[in-house]
């Protein structure tokens, strides 16, 4: 974190905070899911937001993070795809929807930023 100088600390700590807040959201919304999918696509997706989350935490205490946020990038993506289906199953109302959407968005955005930070040339010294 500190040795990287186009990487600012507080927007990391953002990222974290924006990641617990959107899980805080999505586990309000897993409760409405029907029983028969509370230990199935509920699971799931919890075990996807905490690898976002695990690797948010990663990315922060490693040097090199590229490999990590490209993880962390592919659990959004998939994360994606698990909101997408409780909504078609009707297992989340459409407001749960965008506002899970939009805060997943949101994450996105932000990796997207520090993976474009991470992954661009060093100067030479």
């Amino acid at each position: 974190m500190a040795d990287e100088p186009n990487i600012n600390p507080t927007e990391e700590f953002l990222l974290l905070q924006k990641i617990l807040d959107m899980m805080e959201y999505a586990y309000t919304a897993l409760r409405q899911f029907p029983k028969s999918e509370k230990y199935a696509m509920a699971t799931d997706i919890k075990h996807c937001m905490n690898m976002i989350l695990r690797y948010a935490i990663e990315a922060r205490k490693h040097y090199y993070k590229k490999t990590t946020l490209q993880n962390m990038d592919v659990e959004i993506a998939t994360l994606r795809v698990f909101i997408r289906l409780s909504y078609r199953l009707h297992f989340i109302d459409m407001a749960k929807y965008d506002n899970w959407s939009t805060m997943v968005d949101e994450i996105g955005r932000m990796l997207g930023g520090w993976l474009k930070t991470v992954k661009q040339p060093k100067p030479p010294a």
